[in-house]
């Protein structure tokens, strides 16, 4: 898959370090995949979910939350944001 952008993850990573070894083993994973649909992610990454077009994962024994929309014709991921947990929860990314 095509990952949109790396430079989204370095910045959450560069304010909080402990998130960057995990977003780099999400990353090189999805880089390597070819997804086709939502249960190969499911398959993968077991604690995924859906919200509306969006795939939700835990990052990092669930410290950490990726909102990523996957446009699976193209073999594109677009990370939409990376959150801790706290900033996640208030939902101001389902805006």
């Amino acid at each position: 898959m095509r990952v949109i952008s790396k430079k989204r993850l370095r910045e959450f990573w560069l304010k909080h370090p402990d998130a960057e070894k995990p977003l780099q083993i999400w990353y090189s994973i999805c880089k390597k995949e070819t997804f086709e649909n939502f249960s190969e992610i499911k398959n993968l990454f077991n604690s995924a979910d859906l919200f509306d077009d969006n795939v939700i994962f835990n990052i990092g024994g669930n410290k950490f939350r990726l909102i990523a929309s996957i446009q699976f014709k193209i073999k594109t991921i677009f990370i939409k944001g990376v959150f801790t947990h706290q900033e996640y929860d208030r939902g101001k990314w389902k805006k």
